[in-house]
C-alpha cells in the first residue's frame, strides 16, 4: 500500500488500540481516523480508510460508515483553511445562511468546494456546541464567533497573510 503511517504514528496507533479490550479494536476507529486524516493531507481517501481497516482488523465498510457519518472527517481534499460553518437552528436564526452566502460570494466557491489557489474550503456542519456565539464556524481547532461579513473579511485576510 502507498498509504502507510510513519513508525512514530504507527506506535501511536498501537497505543490507541491498547486502550481497548482484546477483540474490541473497532473502538479505536475514531481516534485512528483523526490521526490518519492529520497524517495524510487533511482528508480520508478510500485507500487511507482501507489501510485503517487493515490496522484495526475490521472490514473497510465499517470504516466508511463511520467516516462518512461524522462531519469532522473529510472525504475529499480540502484547502489549507477549512471554514466549517454551523448550519443548525440557533446559528441559522442568527444569520449563518447569510454568512455562508457571503463566504461563497467572497471566495467564489460553493459549499464543499475549494478555491483555485487551494487556500480555502467551505463546509457546512451540524452543531458545534457554541450556540450562544452564533453565527459561528470552526477554523482548525478554534471557533470564530458572532460572525459578520466584516469579521469574515478579517479572517480571510488573516489566513492569506499566514499563507504568504
Amino acid at each position: 500500500m502507498a498509504v502507510q503511517f510513519s513508525e512514530e504514528k504507527l506506535n501511536k496507533v498501537k497505543e490507541i488500540i491498547a486502550r481497548y479490550p482484546e477483540g474490541k479494536h473497532k473502538s479505536a476507529l475514531i481516534p485512528v481516523l483523526h490521526l490518519a486524516q492529520e497524517s495524510f493531507g487533511g482528508w480520508l481517501s478510500a485507500e487511507t480508510m482501507d489501510y485503517v481497516a487493515s490496522l484495526l482488523q475490521i472490514t473497510p465498510i465499517e470504516v466508511y460508515e463511520v467516516a462518512t457519518f461524522y462531519s469532522m472527517f473529510n472525504m475529499q481534499p480540502v484547502g489549507k483553511y477549512l471554514f466549517e460553518v454551523c448550519q443548525t437552528g440557533p446559528c441559522m436564526i442568527s444569520g449563518s445562511d447569510q454568512i455562508i452566502d457571503y463566504i461563497k460570494k467572497k471566495l467564489g466557491i460553493g459549499v464543499g468546494e475549494t478555491t483555485a489557489d487551494g487556500l480555502f474550503t467551505l463546509k457546512t456542519v451540524e452543531c458545534l456546541g457554541a450556540c450562544g456565539y452564533a453565527p459561528m464556524m470552526q477554523l482548525g481547532k478554534h471557533f470564530r464567533e458572532h460572525l459578520t461579513p466584516e469579521k469574515v473579511d478579517a479572517i480571510i485576510e488573516e489566513c492569506r497573510a499566514k499563507a504568504n
